[in-house]
């Protein structure tokens, strides 16, 4: 069995892809770090909690276990746990961390990165001629993350001569990941743009935890758009979760935006991108690369996250003598 770190494990995904990857035949001793710890019980994974700013002892974790195969998932969306500043500043001195370690490890034979399509930039598209080229173009905070993720990574692989496998995500959503995207989708009232409504494609985070298992089993090299089938606009989501829907044009988003944080759904650059632009990238190479395929399309995801109760009330029990 090959030795697999796994950083960001404290995270939902991170601790989805623990899970599995417990479950692994070719998977040898496996170690987490993160500033907070798996969301689940975990049967054999060693876990090393590591708050930021503990550089050198995430270095000699990292340096003593030595190992093979680095599944970096150590990745602050912003307004999903942390503020867009604070989530760039944590992910950067994370990446740096835990990638400038990894290149001293000798036994080091692959690394795989959480990116996202954000990468692609800003642009309109349809579902069947989604826009996207080989070339990065971030044009949101974002997008400017997960580029300097994949930028990172690949120096240290053409450094120390290591496959790099870099997985491009739609926006991830599931039960317990907190998504910007998913927190405006929920809302009671959802606003939408009425010069444009365009459509976007996600990912369940099951398929994207799958889509990690397999590219470091695999040792992917280069980019993949993980994004699950089909695509729907704002409007159309809404009204499948029979949320009341409000048309806004250019100028009214300065009071939508204040507006939608008040109520605990903040709407970030790269979210304000997918109303005005959609979201879209063509994910048809996964099945043929990683021999998977995303089980929930884009529509069976949206229902799902409708689906999620809000609030569970439970009735008091009297004690009875």
């Amino acid at each position: 069995g090959r030795r697999v770190l796994v950083s960001g494990m404290g995270g939902e995904l991170g601790t989805l892809v623990a899970t599995l990857l417990e479950d692994e035949p070719w998977v040898g001793d496996l170690v987490g770090i993160d500033a907070d710890p798996p969301r689940h019980r975990l049967k054999r994974t060693t876990f090393h909690r590591i708050r930021s700013g503990e550089h050198d002892r995430a270095v000699q974790t990292i340096v003593d276990f030595d190992p093979h195969v680095v599944v970096y998932m150590g990745v602050w969306e912003p307004d999903a746990r942390a503020a867009p500043k604070p989530a760039a500043a944590l992910t950067d001195d994370s990446v740096t961390t835990v990638l400038g370690a990894a290149a001293e490890c000798a036994s080091l034979e692959s690394i795989v990165v959480r990116s996202g399509i954000e990468v692609y930039g800003r642009g309109k598209g349809s579902p069947t001629r989604p826009v996207e080229s080989s070339r990065r173009r971030p044009t949101s905070g974002w997008g400017r993350i997960v580029e300097n993720i994949e930028r990172t990574a690949l120096g240290v692989g053409d450094r120390v001569g290591i496959t790099v496998g870099t997985l491009r995500l739609a926006p991830v959503l599931g039960r317990h990941v907190p998504s910007p995207l998913g927190r405006l989708l929920r809302q009671p009232v959802v606003p939408f743009s009425l010069l444009a409504d365009p459509p976007f494609a996600v990912i369940e985070d099951r398929d994207a935890a799958r889509a990690f298992v397999a590219a470091a089993e695999q040792r992917l090299s280069g980019p993949i758009n993980v994004v699950a089938p089909g695509a729907i606009t704002v409007r159309q989501a809404a009204h499948r979760g029979h949320r009341m829907t409000v048309p806004l044009i250019g100028p009214e988003w300065r009071i939508a935006r204040p507006a939608s944080y008040m109520l605990g759904a903040p709407i970030p650059d790269h979210v304000q991108e997918l109303l005005h632009r959609g979201r879209l990238a063509d994910g048809s190479a996964i099945e043929s690369v990683l021999g998977i395929a995303p089980e929930s399309s884009t529509v069976d995801v949206i229902d799902s996250l409708y689906s999620w109760p809000s609030v569970i009330h439970r009735p008091a029990r009297r004690q009875v003598a």
